[in-house]
């Protein structure tokens, strides 16, 4: 399949899913500031895969993933604060962290097969 809008990609449509999961799990919770922080950095690694789509150079894009993949990992943080402290019960942080831990292997793959992409050919 031909990529071309950033709506396309399964990195994205895997981080729309877990902006989602967030959301859901987050509706209860009055502790705003923490809901604020975990949605805001669940929407960071949607926002900025598409955004590095629109950049047009693979050396950007690349640059967007990896912010895209720090904010990951302050989702999956963030995801044991929220278990350790009952916002979220077991099940919903297994589903929050196994979701986590499937998007950081696209966005890995996705980044080592850019790289590849820009390296000038050997002569």
């Amino acid at each position: 399949m031909r990529i071309e809008k950033f709506e396309d990609l399964d990195c994205w449509q895997q981080a729309r899913v877990l902006v989602r999961l967030i959301y859901s799990g987050m509706g209860h919770c009055k502790d705003f500031g923490f809901k604020d922080q975990i949605q805001r950095a669940a929407v960071s690694v949607m926002s900025n895969i598409a955004e590095g789509f629109e950049r047009g150079s693979n050396r950007d894009f690349i640059n967007f993933l990896t912010i895209s993949r720090a904010s990951l990992s302050e989702v999956k943080s963030l995801n044991y604060v929220a278990l350790d402290v009952g916002y979220f019960d077991p099940k919903n942080f297994q589903l929050v962290d196994s979701h986590c831990s499937r998007l950081t292997n696209l966005l890995n793959g996705f980044i080592r097969f850019l790289r590849t992409k820009q390296k000038p050919p050997i002569a």
